[in-house]
Parts: C-alpha cells; structure tokens; sequence
C-alpha cells in the first residue's frame, strides 16, 4: 500500500493546464453528484419510495436518512484509504474504475429486488459504502490538482458551481421524480455509475503527465501520514471553517416548519427556496473565480465571513410566500461565495500526499454539521411557539461570529497569495516535510 517515492527536486508546479482541468471536472463533478447516494436524486427519490410504496412513516424516513448518512460521517476513512492505496497502479482511475463498476453493479441488483424499508436500508448503506471510495479519488484528484496547477480558487468554484446543478434540479423538480418507478431510479443511476466506471479510463497527458510524481502527492505511509495529519496546523482552521458555516440552526426543518405552520404556506414554497438557495451558489462561484486571481486568498476569506455573518437574519423578514423566495437569493449568493472560498481553504490546507484524507474529512464534518445544525435548529424551535424561530435565527448568527477567531488561526502562508501565484513559503515547506518524512522512511528500512 505504500507508494514509490518520486524525485523530491522536481518543479513546484507545472505550466498551467486550466483549461484541461476544466474539461476533466466539469463532467466528473456532474457524474458523481449525480450519484451521490446522499444527493438529490437518491436522497429524494428513496424519500418517495419509503413514503409511498412502503408506507414508512416520517419517523422512519427520518431515520432511514440518518442511518444511511453514518458512511458520510466516517468519510476521512475513504479518503485515507484514497492516499494510501494504488489500485491496480491508477491512483484514482482505479478507483473510478473499479467503485464506480461496483456501484452500478449494486443498484443494478437492487432494481430487481422486491422493495422493503430494511432491504433499502441495507442496500443503500452498501451503495454508500462502495461510492464513497469514488466520492475520495474525485475529491482527492480535484486538490491535488488544484495544488499542483495553483488553482485552487477557480476549480472550487467550478466544483461548487457544477455540483449545485443536480441540487437545483432536485429541488425543482422533486414532483417528478415522485412519479418514476424503484426499479427505473435504480437503474438510470446504475448507468451513471458504469459511466463513471468508464471515465476513468481518460487520462489526459496535461493533468496526470506527473501528477503523482510531484512533492505535494508524496506521502509516508499510514502512520506517517497520520501523524502528518494531526500536526498539521493548517488542516484545523479549513475543518473549523466549513463546520462552523454549516452548523445553521435556522434554516431547514425549522424553516420548513416555520413556513408551513406559522405562515401557513404550501410545501411548493420550502422547495422553491432551496432551489433558488442553491441556484446562487452557481453566480456566486463564478464572481469567486474571478476575483480569486486578483486578490489574496486571505482577503476572500475576510469578505466571505463578512457576507455570511448576517446570512440568517433575512429569516426573520419572511412573512409571505414572495418574500420567501425572494430572501433564497441573498441568503444564497452569500452562502455559495463564502462556502467556495472555505472549500478553496480546505485545498490548500491539504498536506502532501493527503489530499483525500483532509477533503473527505471536511465533506465529514460538513454533514456532521448540518445534521447538527439541524438537530439543534429543530430542538430550538419547539422550545418556543412564540420566539422558538428567533432563538434558531440567533443561535445561527451566533455560529457565524465564531468564524473570525478561526480566521486568525491560519497560516499566513496559506492565504498571503493569489491563485495562480506561487508561494515560496509554501513550497519550502511541502519540500522540507516530504525531505523529512523520507529521511524517516529510510532509517526504518535500515532497521
């Protein structure tokens, strides 16, 4: 499971190849998204399969999604297992290759299975199981790449914008899916997934030419490595960041109720306001991708902080169906800037040759946060008839002000640069951690 040791004099990075990297992830992101076994077309659909051809009740469902989420929580593991491990000598082709294969073969099966609550349970939980090694080779690749091309900013906005279009169809669109058969869902994402299987066997010279011969992809071995991990300084801020930023205790289920009981709207409104919610994520990115070239990282971070602080508080200004929707859009643009900036943090934050480890585990801690958030948000809410909202749009302001104490714990050499600008400092640094890891690795063979 160890990997050879590459040429530690080799370039900081290679001449730039943005346009390929483009090409690679635009249809890599859509496809695993897609699938994502938590996303929206299997996250909706098995929502309407439990509901309306077992007959589960909300309570079942509700626990359905939260057991089959627990692979989610655990992803660090997937991704550990993505930096350690070189199926067949792809990297991770291979495990788009072999995963993506399995997966389709599981829900291929799966279409010919009689549907029950427990029998979708557990097929699910395989799915989530197989796909999560997917989900670390693309995550991984993405910050390795963005590491080695120094473009970190512009692919996490292009990763955050092209992943929020299966989110905005879902929400729009989530009538439809209700009508589609078990069998007929199981099978269209068994084709994805095959797809996904085939992908890996493109290559392009540009991108994969000497990615994993560069310092930032070399590692040193499963202790090694997670000692690495534990000290590294810069990882702790990125996982800070994205949890802090999700724990929002007032949007979803109390949102949701609040807009159904309190001002009696229809479902259609809640739906809708994830939809364009989500669909600023996709402008939002692209004003990030812009202005990430002409400014510091460290100055992004400052504004996106500064969008999000207030991003609950429209909340409290929704008395009608109209002003719903029309608060989505701020709310939206505000949190899709500030989540690519973090998501731009957690790439660069990422220790040599632990690319996937470091990003499965911030997409981790993410929905461990927003299932948190969640909790809390709802526990809030039934505290209260008459301020219960309040106390959920408080407590997720109050989450956002901790982001500034965490701002100041990062490096400065992490954000002193623009994308697309080297940064000295931190290659020095990758060199002389690869130098000393290696120099360890020598003296255990010695023994």
């Amino acid at each position: 499971m160890h990997r050879a040791r590459a040429d530690l004099t080799a370039p900081a990075a290679p001449p730039s190849r943005a346009g390929t990297a483009f090409l690679y992830f635009t249809p890599l992101t859509l496809l695993v998204f897609f699938v994502l076994p938590n996303g929206f077309l299997l996250d909706i659909g098995t929502s309407f399969m439990l509901k309306n051809q077992v007959r589960a009740t909300p309570e079942q469902i509700a626990n359905f999604r939260l057991l089959t989420a627990v692979p989610v929580y655990l992803a660090f593991f997937f991704g550990l297992a993505r930096d350690l491990w070189n199926p067949f000598g792809l990297r991770d082709r291979g495990f788009f290759m072999i995963f993506g294969a399995i997966t389709a073969v599981l829900f291929l099966l799966m279409s010919t299975l009689t549907l029950s609550y427990w029998g979708l349970l557990f097929s699910m939980l395989a799915v989530m199981l197989s796909f999560g090694f997917v989900a670390a080779a693309a995550r991984g690749l993405l910050a390795l790449i963005s590491q080695e091309q120094l473009m970190s900013g512009r692919l996490s906005a292009l990763w955050n914008a092209v992943s929020s279009a299966p989110y905005v169809l879902g929400a729009f669109a989530a009538g439809l899916l209700a009508l589609l058969t078990p069998a007929f869902t199981f099978r269209l994402v068994a084709v994805l997934s095959a797809a996904i299987a085939v992908y890996g066997l493109w290559k392009p010279r540009a991108l994969f030419g000497h990615a994993y011969d560069l310092p930032v992809a070399q590692g040193a071995g499963l202790l090694g490595d997670l000692k690495r991990l534990v000290t590294h300084r810069a990882a702790y801020p990125a996982v800070l960041l994205v949890c802090l930023s999700q724990f929002s205790p007032g949007f979803n289920t109390p949102l949701q109720f609040y807009l159904a009981n309190d001002l009696h709207a229809p479902d259609w409104v809640y739906g809708d306001f994830l939809g364009i919610q989500q669909a600023g994520y996709i402008p939002a990115a692209a004003v990030y991708a812009w202005l990430c070239t002409r400014f510091p990282l460290r100055t992004l971070l400052w504004g996106a902080t500064l969008l999000w602080l207030p991003a609950a508080i429209p909340l409290l200004f929704i008395h009608s169906n109209a002003s719903a929707l029309w608060f989505a859009v701020p709310i939206g643009l505000a949190n899709g800037f500030a989540f690519t900036a973090f998501w731009d943090l957690s790439m660069r934050s990422c220790p040599p040759g632990l690319q996937g480890a470091l990003m499965m585990l911030v997409a981790g801690m993410y929905e461990l946060a927003y299932r948190g958030g969640d909790f809390v948000g709802t526990q809030l809410y039934a505290s209260s008839a008459a301020h219960g909202f309040t106390y959920c749009v408080v407590a997720a302001t109050g989450t956002s002000a901790l982001m500034f104490g965490v701002l100041r714990l990062i490096p400065r050499e992490i954000v002193a640069t623009a994308d697309g600008e080297r940064s000295p400092a931190v290659e020095r640094e990758v060199l002389e951690e690869i130098a000393t890891t290696s120099a360890v690795s020598a003296r255990r063979r010695s023994f």
